[in-house]
């Protein structure tokens, strides 16, 4: 995988990504997740609303999450989301 910086930065809004981002709410001195600690990385999936120099924006499932530049570790287009099955069973 490239690094951030010359992925991220070429997308154009509509393409489906994923977005590796060190957590802000974890203190530098915490447990690392193997220890029984908070993971430091989460990813933002979903579709790519915008980007510029201060990150990007990503509509996921729950809303759209503003990705800072400084807190992107890993990036990278994704497949479309396949389709959703019907709940009701029939």
């Amino acid at each position: 995988m490239s690094t951030p910086d010359d992925v991220w930065r070429g997308w154009a809004p509509g393409v489906r990504v994923v977005v590796r981002r060190r957590r802000d709410d974890v203190p530098d001195g915490a447990l690392p997740a193997r220890a029984g600690g908070e993971p430091r990385f989460t990813d933002v999936l979903g579709d790519l609303l915008a980007v510029d120099d201060d990150g990007v924006l990503v509509r996921t499932r729950n809303g759209d999450v503003h990705v800072p530049a400084a807190a992107i570790s890993l990036a990278k287009t994704v497949p479309p989301a396949p389709p959703r099955r019907d709940r009701t069973g029939g």
